[in-house]
């Protein structure tokens, strides 16, 4: 029996406020549907004057490649004209993984 790995996303719009879940396994294995429908939750149009909460709080685990995406959005993100942008809770192999990239204190500023 094989383990199947899963990546799920929602997104919730309030008003100002985009908030995009995230639930499952944020892995090399389960980024390539996310990746290929980037666009329909990281459109200008959606995004640009509100608010950007990235959910975190079901992902159950992330490696190096999913955390190079979840970055890219990010970083995406920062390009476009958004309000703010945060991250709520962040698993602990995120901060990790920003540990062992250097990048600890980039992540830590979109913290919630």
């Amino acid at each position: 029996m094989q383990n199947r790995k899963s990546l799920d996303w929602a997104l919730v719009q309030n008003d100002d406020k985009i908030t995009l879940r995230l639930s499952g396994e944020l892995s090399r294995d389960t980024l390539l549907p996310l990746w290929r429908q980037r666009s329909s939750f990281l459109s200008a149009e959606k995004i640009e004057n509100r608010d950007v909460i990235w959910d975190l709080a079901e992902i159950s685990r992330i490696d190096s490649a999913g955390f190079a995406l979840l970055c890219d959005f990010i970083h995406y993100c920062q390009t476009l004209n958004v309000r703010s942008q945060r991250m709520k809770d962040v698993p602990v192999q995120l901060e990790t993984l920003a540990d062992l990239f250097g990048l600890t204190d980039w992540v830590k500023s979109f913290y919630l």
